[in-house]
């Protein structure tokens, strides 16, 4: 089965990695498409306590629509010692809905609430949306961008084939404080730019594939302060895994593999990991 984003989660689930030395948190997965599921469900249990079972304590669940952000928040509010909610439209939702003004007002009254704490995951994504849709697309992207400046939340960027224009929009407008490149896809020199205008690179299981030589060179140049991990489940599963359905709880995997590009100690990273989200989303205590 395929998602409204053309991306399908019918895949195997792999087998729960060794457990970390310590714990550390997954910045941004979509527990919904993993389970299926109510936001209360035995199922979304299931997942959080696997992950919790190889260290991976805490879950930063991120939004794409106003319907699915609102499952965001109620996942939030249920597993309100483990989950913190992200809230936006995604870029290839924003050309597309049908009414986009009150799909923004719901993501605006969303964003209040306590435990959302990211704006996202908006942005640009032009591998799927052709040039006459793509000024819609951006000017969702900023008002996002003004959304997490007036809460003075953490913006969450998707950005795939549009690295220059991302940049340059959050140049002309702007960057909030905690700008969170999700699942970043550049290369050494972005990884650079981004660097040196303080934004914060999270990594995910691409990090593992044998074709992405350019983000095992970026990871290694990242300060510890300004770098999270990510699963983006159930996408993206990681080495060895790749292929099947990504969970929470191959954050382990994706830990080790990037502490081996860094030449870092796997528990030091891992708590710096952690420490860098409760910087970036609050604590996730009730």
């Amino acid at each position: 089965m395929a998602d409204r984003h053309n991306r399908d989660i019918d895949r195997p689930l792999p087998p729960s990695p060794e457990p970390l030395p310590v714990t550390t948190v997954d910045a941004h997965a979509h527990l919904e498409i993993v389970t299926e599921t109510a936001p209360d469900s035995v199922e979304v249990g299931e997942v959080l306590a696997a992950a919790k079972s190889v260290g991976v304590d805490r879950v930063v669940q991120v939004g794409y629509s106003a319907e699915q952000s609102r499952w965001c928040v109620a996942a939030a509010e249920h597993w309100n010692d483990t989950v913190l909610a992200a809230v936006a439209l995604h870029p290839n939702e924003a050309p597309v809905v049908e009414d986009l003004d009150h799909d923004l007002a719901i993501i605006a009254e969303l964003a209040q609430h306590p435990r959302v704490r990211a704006i996202g995951e908006t942005g640009l994504d032009y591998f799927r949306t052709p040039p006459e849709l793509r000024k819609r697309q951006q000017e969702s992207f900023k008002w996002h961008i003004d959304l997490a400046k007036k809460t003075n939340k953490a913006l969450v960027i998707h950005d795939r084939d549009s690295h220059e224009d991302v940049l340059s929009v959050l140049l002309e407008v702007g960057a909030p404080e905690k700008t969170v490149f999700h699942c970043f896809s550049g290369d050494v020199a972005m990884a650079k730019i981004c660097i040196d205008r303080g934004y914060i690179l999270s990594f995910a299981g691409t990090l593992t594939f044998k074709n992405a030589p350019a983000l095992r060179e970026a990871v290694a140049l990242v300060p510890h302060d300004q770098l999270l991990v990510e699963t983006d489940s159930p996408f993206l599963a990681p080495v060895p895994h790749r292929g099947g359905l990504n969970t929470p709880a191959q954050i382990a995997n994706i830990v080790r593999a990037m502490a081996q590009e860094r030449g870092d100690d796997v528990a030091e990273l891992a708590t710096q990991l952690g420490a860098n989200a409760e910087r970036i989303f609050g604590s996730f205590a009730p």
